[in-house]
This record gives C-alpha cells, sequence and structure tokens, in this order.
C-alpha cells in the first residue's frame, strides 16, 4: 500500500497535495479552509456552519440549482462539512471531471453568491431544533461546555437560533471575506491524477478573481486547564444520557498513537472494556462508548453512556471501576495486541478509500502535521505499551479532573449519582 504525496505551495499561499492511485478511476476532491466555530465570537456563533450552508446556494457564475445539475451529470458525490478548526467542501467523481469539478468547487468556496440567505437560515435552525431533540447528541456538546467553558471550543458548532437567525448578509460576507484567505486554503486530491496537472488546475481557478495572499488561521488559544464542572440540561427523556470528560492532548502530542490504543481498549470497540461490561456483562445501556477529540493546541476524551433513571448510579460505579483498573492494573498482552492490531486494521481499510486518503491529506497539510506512511503509522502503533497506556489513563481520567454532562429530567439524582466517581464534582 502506497501513500507517497506531493505538496506544491503556490504563490498565493495555497497549498496543494495530491496522492497518485493509477489503479482507480475517480479522485476525491477537497478544498479545506482554516476556519471553523473556534473562530467565532459570542456574537458570530454558527455562522461558520452557517456558511457552508450557503456555498451550495449559488456562486456568481453558477445558481444553485446548476450546481446540483453539473454534479448529478458526472455521477458524483458533494459534501461539505465543518467542525471547530475546520470547513470543508469535499467531493468524488470520475478523473476525467477533475476539471470541471475544480472550477465549480472553487467558484462555490470563493465567490458565494449570498443567494436564499433567508430561507437557508431557516433550514439551519431547524437542523438547530433536530438536534436539541436528540439529548444523545445533545450531550456531547454540554459536555464540552463543562471541559473548555466559555472558550469557542465549549459551543456548539452548529450554533443558536438567535444568531442564525438575525445575523445579516453583510455579516456573512464580511466574515468569509477575512477568512476565506489563501493561506488557510489546502486543496488535497488523491485518485488517477497527475500532481502537476492538479496544481495548474488550481492556479487557474483562483486567479480568475480570487482574494489577495493571506492569511494564515490564528487561533483563540485554549489557555489554561479549568477546574472541573457539573452540567445538567433538563429534558423530558425515558434515559438518561450522560458523559464524563477532560481535556485531552493535541494533535502534534507524540502519545497520540497511545490514546488511539486507549480508547480502544476503553470504550472505542465491540469488545472494549466498557461495552462488555456496561452493555453485555450487566445489560444497563444499549450505547456505551469512549472517544476523543484533538485540536491543534488542545483536545478532549470523553465516555458516554445512555441508561434508565434508576440505573444511573450503577453505569457510573461500573466505569468508575474499569477506570481505575485501567490506570492500576497494566493491560494484559493479548488485549493489548488485539487493541493494536484494531487500530491498524482500521487504519488499513481506511486507506483503501480515495476519499479517506484525500481528507487525511488535507486535515494534516492544514493543521501542520506530517503525512506518516502507513509504515509509519504501523510502527507508532505497535511500540505503544501497557505502560504507556496505565500512564496515559492516570494521566487523563484521574478523577480530579473529570468533568460530567448529562441530559435528563433529575439533576439532584445525578450528581447524588457521581459522588463515589468524584465527592468534589458531585458537590461543584
Amino acid at each position: 500500500m502506497t501513500t507517497g504525496h506531493t505538496l506544491t505551495e503556490l504563490e498565493s499561499g495555497v497549498r496543494v497535495v495530491t496522492e497518485a492511485m493509477p489503479s482507480v478511476r475517480s479522485i476525491a476532491l477537497g478544498l479545506f479552509v482554516g476556519v471553523g466555530s473556534r473562530d467565532e465570537t459570542d456574537s458570530q456563533q454558527g455562522i461558520s456552519h452557517f456558511i457552508e450552508h450557503l456555498l451550495f446556494k449559488g456562486t456568481e457564475r453558477f445558481g444553485s440549482t446548476e450546481i446540483d445539475e453539473i454534479f448529478d451529470a458526472m455521477g458524483a458525490e458533494i459534501n461539505a462539512g465543518t467542525s471547530k478548526e475546520t470547513t470543508t467542501l469535499y467531493a468524488r467523481f470520475l478523473d476525467r471531471h477533475l476539471e470541471r469539478a475544480l472550477d465549480v468547487m472553487s467558484d462555490m468556496v470563493l465567490r458565494p453568491a449570498w443567494a436564499d440567505v433567508d430561507s437557508e437560515r431557516q433550514v439551519v435552525i431547524e437542523e438547530i431544533a433536530m438536534y436539541e431533540d436528540e439529548p444523545s447528541d445533545k450531550v456531547h456538546d454540554v459536555l464540552a461546555g463543562a471541559v473548555f467553558g466559555d472558550h469557542p471550543l465549549g459551543r456548539p458548532i452548529i450554533g443558536t437560533p438567535d444568531v442564525v437567525g438575525s445575523v445579516s448578509i453583510e455579516d456573512l460576507a464580511a466574515y468569509h471575506g477575512s477568512r476565506y484567505r489563501p493561506g488557510r486554503f489546502v486543496v488535497a486530491a488523491a485518485g488517477n491524477l497527475e500532481h502537476e496537472r492538479v496544481v495548474a488546475l488550481v492556479e487557474q481557478a483562483l486567479a480568475a478573481g480570487g482574494p489577495a495572499p493571506g492569511t494564515t488561521q490564528t487561533l483563540n488559544g485554549a489557555g489554561s486547564e479549568r477546574a472541573p464542572e457539573v452540567r445538567f440540561h433538563r429534558k423530558e427523556t425515558e434515559q438518561v444520557h450522560l458523559c464524563l470528560g477532560a481535556t485531552g492532548i493535541s494533535r502534534s502530542d507524540e502519545r497520540r498513537f497511545a490514546l488511539r490504543v486507549l480508547d480502544t481498549v476503553l470504550g472505542g470497540s465491540s469488545s472494549s472494556r466498557l461495552f462488555q461490561e456496561v452493555r453485555e456483562r450487566r445489560g444497563l445501556a444499549y450505547s456505551v462508548f469512549s472517544y476523543f477529540g484533538q485540536f491543534v493546541d488542545a483536545g478532549e476524551v470523553a465516555l458516554y453512556v445512555g441508561t434508565r433513571p434508576d440505573r444511573v448510579a450503577e453505569a457510573l460505579e461500573v466505569i468508575a471501576g474499569e477506570l481505575h483498573r485501567l490506570q492500576d492494573e497494566p493491560v494484559g498482552a493479548a488485549e493489548l495486541d488485539r487493541a493494536k492490531e484494531n487500530v491498524k486494521g482500521r487504519t488499513a481499510l481506511a486507506l483503501e478509500s480515495t476519499s479517506a486518503r484525500m481528507h487525511r491529506l488535507g486535515s494534516s497539510i492544514l493543521t501542520g502535521m506530517p503525512v506518516l506512511s502507513p509504515d509509519e503509522i504501523m510502527a507508532r502503533v505497535d511500540a505503544v505499551s501497557a505502560d504507556d497506556l496505565g500512564a496515559l489513563a492516570r494521566d487523563l481520567f484521574a478523577p480530579e479532573r473529570l468533568s460530567a454532562a448529562a441530559v435528563g429530567t433529575d439533576e439532584d439524582a445525578f450528581r447524588a449519582a457521581l459522588e463515589p466517581l468524584s465527592p468534589a464534582l458531585a458537590s461543584s
């Protein structure tokens, strides 16, 4: 499996990174912009995500229906996404459509027409309402608020109805103009392609009325670690949806490979400790898992469980026991090997996809990370030891670091259930 990539930086500051995969007939193309919800002030919450929606509503050259027809005629897949640090427009299509796809996608990103803003703001407000009705989703944002406080990393990417409902076209255009700059752009592609041709097409697409060179992304610093906090969102639900979590490690932290293995052992797979003990042996939940997020200079580690109100205390007791066991007892050789093979297997399977390779290239270059070869990744995973996992678990999941969040009906009962895990947290 080869993943040799080629990187070129244009005079404008745009970076173009590609990976040739001659055995396929398709190309996955992504336009990555270093802007996300982390860039927003309190009065701008959700504006990055709203702009992502509006990219599809037409440009100076193409109407929204025409954009749909163009990509339908290619048999292509096109989508976009907003994260806390990145906005991405991406597509997959047959290799012969590269020039047309890049032309249209560049126009969408650089020159939105700001059409149908009022109708699309209603769509986004409905999306927010839909999200609010999903407690198993909502609780993760509640936890992020507890972990990061008032920092933008602690806010929902999707924004608020107040901001989305009132932001003006002038505000949208100003935000777009100040942040959609070449120094924040990475064009990534993987598939049946030639790097030099992609570079030439990018130069051509960006030369026609593109923004002036500059600037690179300047992030709102994550700051120092906060004291743990409990946050509760009251909602009539059959289950209590709860999360425990804390600040984690950044994208560049050398322990990132150990974290992937640790997450797999704790709750990131069907053979993980939380899944087996909480669900399979005790029947306390249908859904239980751990997860992590990594940013340029910060991170988050967390776990989730949804269970009936009368079983919250037992579920938390079991989770606390598994965290203590992970901190106090070395992971056995067989379990460690299984987790490593899981991480390596998922990595290898993902790298068979043009889309996965494109996203890996774009996000790595945009955030200043090295693009490691599969062999380098496998070697880093293989090097993880049981001692590494124990040290990382003690560092990240220490009881005095954990914040808690829940969506449900009884905050007092939830706080009482936290007492065995962390008396200080329960009384906070």
